[in-house]
């Protein structure tokens, strides 16, 4: 039984190290980290080239003392490093609103307040693109704010899991 699993294995790997090196037309699923607060977010990607593609995220984060959403759109390049491995930059922006709560530590004049702000974002990462319709990736994306409130500059870093259709 053990030889039976270890050459199942075997073999699952070998097929996903031969993939093919084109990019997916469509790819939808989470996107995971933290930086900025916007913990998770839905993220859907969409071909439009070869080697080119817009990634669009729907974030949301309750927070401590705030609440917020933000969506991102970010168009994308995409080059082959070795096999399924790609790398892939970009950039974008998107909007977004936080709400605060009345206990928002050292805010006092935004207490219960809400706003919307814009922002400016780059994006850097690695991507691995399995045999079967799944894609890994992680990326690194600093983000540039706009707003009264929410302001200045983060660093967000996160895990993408995507089902490739």
């Amino acid at each position: 039984m053990k030889k039976i699993v270890f050459t199942l294995l075997i073999v699952i790997g070998g097929i996903g190290l031969t993939n093919a090196q084109e990019i997916s037309k469509n790819a939808i699923g989470i996107r995971a980290g933290d930086g900025d607060g916007f913990g998770t977010e839905i993220s859907y990607q969409r071909a439009l080239g070869n080697n080119n593609r817009l990634e669009i995220d729907l974030g949301y984060e309750s927070g401590k003392n705030f609440d917020g959403f933000k969506a991102t759109g970010v168009y994308q390049w995409v080059w082959n490093l070795e096999g399924g491995f790609n790398w892939y930059a970009g950039a974008g922006g998107g909007v977004g609103t936080i709400s605060l709560d009345n206990d928002f530590p050292g805010r006092d004049n935004y207490n219960n307040d809400s706003e919307t702000f814009f922002f400016a974002a780059g994006q850097v990462g690695i991507e691995y693109n399995f045999n079967i319709p799944l894609l890994l990736s992680l990326d690194v994306r600093p983000e540039f704010y706009f707003g009264d409130f929410r302001d200045g500059n983060d660093l967000d870093i996160a895990l993408g899991i995507r089902y490739q259709f």
